[in-house]
Order: structure tokens, then C-alpha cells, then sequence
């Protein structure tokens, strides 16, 4: 055998194990980090593969793994809900109207792979399902009556040692008892109760239905009259927050940690971070600020495509990497570190009065 040469009965041996070495690393390692759709089609890979894939614990890690923003649902009021995929051959659902469901619902919130839904009719019941796996929960009646259009916020957190997801649901409600009042009542799978909270919040007024989101056991809404309501979980008290002009275009995330609000004014997209939340209640005289803006992204003249003011534009969705903004004709992915826009689909489809409801592709079970 000549020196620096491998046998070539020994080339089949080694690439064989090379081979099996880089399944088994995909295997138990990178399928994990993909959405749900990517996985049903590797299901068709070998028979292994699909019985991986398959089990409770595999599907518990990758809830955990996976947090990629999806897509959008979009429903407009008494029509079935559709849903838009920023990367169709990837991320997808099998049933976008829901139908698995008991009855019609409007989608109000998500988190983290689930949905929050209240059915339409009846006593407007309360249903928590992975629109992936079909799998649903109904929520027992509330002690009050939240309305046709109510402000919700789920709160699902994947945790290592809980194969059964538990999450909190988190509802604002116009008060039967004190005019111009929002009372908040909770429910939490743990114990499958609501619980009504003693906080009343006399400054809300009118809250603005699916622009809910959580940060730091805070929830946060907008309202119509251009503040943001805040509900701290922990503490059990609520605040209104003034200061970041959105007009009715804005939308509120979550940016490294901190809340954010992300609007378009004028030719640009400004993403604005919370620096203090309790700036608005300091004295007159102090040079606190409430909002810091962290990024602006210019306009190009594709996006504007002809527009003449700001009014047709609004952002879907804001986080710490990336917003949604919905143009004229077409909705745009922004990169907030590189200031990059993308097209991602058209607009046709969007209802400019409505909100997006942000989904993760996940496999979590109920």
C-alpha cells in the first residue's frame, strides 16, 4: 500500500460512517430548529426520520428550538381567517380557516406556536389551539362578559420540564359596573380558573383589539386615543403611557427586552423603544424621556410606489431583528441591523383596518 493512501475497501467504510454521522447530527440536532411544515415533509425522508419526528419528545424540543416568526393570520370580520407565509415552501398551515374548531372563531392573539380564539356566536367561548396539529383546549366561561371584540394577550413561554404547555390569557375588558372603566380578568391553564383582578384603569378608554403583546410579565395594549395601557402581571396594577405617536398605523413588539412601537412617519419607518416607563408621571421640569427612537429606515420609491402621504402605510409586525410594514400594493420585510427591504407579498389580501395576528410554525402539544 502506497503511503498517504486509504484502501478503497476502506473509502466505502469511512464515508459510510461519515454518512450516518451527519444523519445522526441532523437528526438530533438541526431538524429541531425548522418550522412544522419543513418537518411533515422530512417525515417522508426514511422511516426513522418520521418516527423522530413524530414523538411527543421531539415535538417538545422543538417548540422549544424553533421561534421564528412564520407568517401573519389575517381575518377580516365573518370571514374565515387565511394565513400568510413569509416562506411558503417552509412554514405553512393545513387548515388557515380553522375548521377544525367547534364553531367559527375570530382569531385574537398568539404566542410562541398557539392561538387565541373566541367563538363567534353562543357564549362567545374562549379556544387555545396549534393550528398545525389541530389540537384545541376550550377555556371554562369567565365570570364577566368581555365582548364581541375583546383585548386579549396570550402569554405562552415554553419551558424545558413541561411537556404540557401552560400558559396564561389575559383579557381587558370595558367595565358593566364603572363607566369609562377596563377591568382585567386572567385565566391560567395551571388551574384551569379565571381570576378576576381588583385593578380598574379609568384612562384607557377604547383599547384597540389584537394589538396586544407581553414583555417582562407586562401586557400592553394601544388605545384609540393614541396611548399604550399597560397591565404588570406581577404587581397587579395598570397605567396608561403617553408620548409615541403612531396615529392608527403603529404596532407594538418587543425590541431586545424592552417594549417598542414601530409607525411610519412621513417617507420613513421609525422603530421607537420604552426607556422609561415612568417618565409620564415624573414632575413637568424633568428631561426624562419616555421614548428613545433606535432605528429609522428611509422609504424607497418601490415602497412608496406613488403614494402621497403616510396614511397608506402600517406596520404589521416589530421585533428586535425585523418589521412588516404594509405599503400601497405590498407588504415589505425591514431589516432593522442592515436597514435592507425586502418584498414579501402583495397586499391584495390585507385588511387595512385590521391587524396581523404573528404565528410561529411550531409543534407544541396541548
Amino acid at each position: 500500500m502506497e503511503s498517504g493512501k486509504i484502501p478503497n475497501k476502506f473509502l466505502g467504510v469511512r464515508n459510510n460512517k461519515i454518512y450516518m454521522d451527519l444523519k445522526l447530527i441532523i437528526r438530533e440536532h438541526a431538524l429541531q430548529f425548522l418550522p412544522a411544515k419543513s418537518l411533515f415533509k422530512f417525515r417522508g425522508v426514511c422511516r426513522d426520520w418520521k418516527l423522530i419526528i413524530s414523538t411527543p419528545f421531539f415535538a417538545h424540543n422543538q417548540s422549544l428550538s424553533f421561534r421564528s416568526l412564520s407568517g401573519l393570520f389575517l381575518q377580516t370580520p365573518g370571514t374565515p381567517s387565511t394565513f400568510v407565509s413569509l416562506d411558503p415552501n417552509s412554514a405553512g398551515i393545513p387548515d388557515p380557516a380553522l375548521k377544525f374548531l367547534p364553531a367559527p372563531t375570530n382569531i385574537l392573539a398568539s404566542s410562541n406556536g398557539l392561538l387565541c380564539c373566541q367563538a363567534l356566536s353562543g357564549d362567545r367561548a374562549y379556544y387555545i389551539c396549534n393550528p398545525v396539529t389541530s389540537q384545541f383546549k376550550k377555556l371554562p366561561k369567565p365570570s364577566f362578559d368581555h365582548g364581541r371584540d375583546p383585548a386579549v394577550v396570550l402569554i405562552f413561554n415554553p419551558s424545558l420540564l413541561n411537556f404540557v404547555a401552560e400558559f396564561t390569557l389575559v383579557c381587558a375588558f370595558r367595565s358593566a359596573d364603572f363607566d369609562d372603566g377596563t377591568e382585567f380578568e386572567i385565566y391560567s391553564s395551571k388551574t384551569d380558573t379565571w381570576t378576576v383582578s381588583g385593578e380598574i384603569n379609568f384612562a384607557a378608554k377604547k383599547l384597540v383589539p389584537k394589538s396586544g403583546v407581553t414583555v417582562n410579565d407586562c401586557a400592553y395594549w394601544q388605545t384609540y386615543n393614541g396611548g399604550i395601557l399597560a397591565f404588570d402581571l406581577v404587581k397587579n396594577r395598570s397605567q396608561v403611557i403617553h408620548g409615541c405617536h403612531y396615529g392608527g398605523a403603529g404596532c407594538l413588539g418587543e425590541m431586545n427586552g424592552k417594549l417598542c412601537n414601530g409607525h411610519v412617519n412621513g417617507h420613513t419607518m421609525i422603530v421607537s423603544v420604552i426607556s422609561n416607563i415612568y417618565s409620564n408621571t415624573m414632575q413637568m421640569s424633568s428631561h426624562a424621556r419616555l421614548w428613545d427612537d433606535k432605528v429609522r429606515i428611509q422609504l424607497s420609491n418601490e415602497v412608496f410606489d406613488g403614494s402621497v402621504n403616510d396614511d397608506l402605510f402600517s406596520v404589521l409586525h416589530v421585533e428586535s431583528d425585523f418589521a412588516l410594514v404594509l405599503g400601497r400594493r405590498n407588504v415589505y420585510r425591514f431589516d432593522l441591523k442592515t436597514k435592507e427591504i425586502k418584498f414579501v407579498v402583495e397586499a391584495a389580501q390585507f385588511d387595512r383596518k385590521g391587524k396581523g395576528i404573528p404565528y410561529v410554525n411550531s409543534l407544541v402539544a396541548l
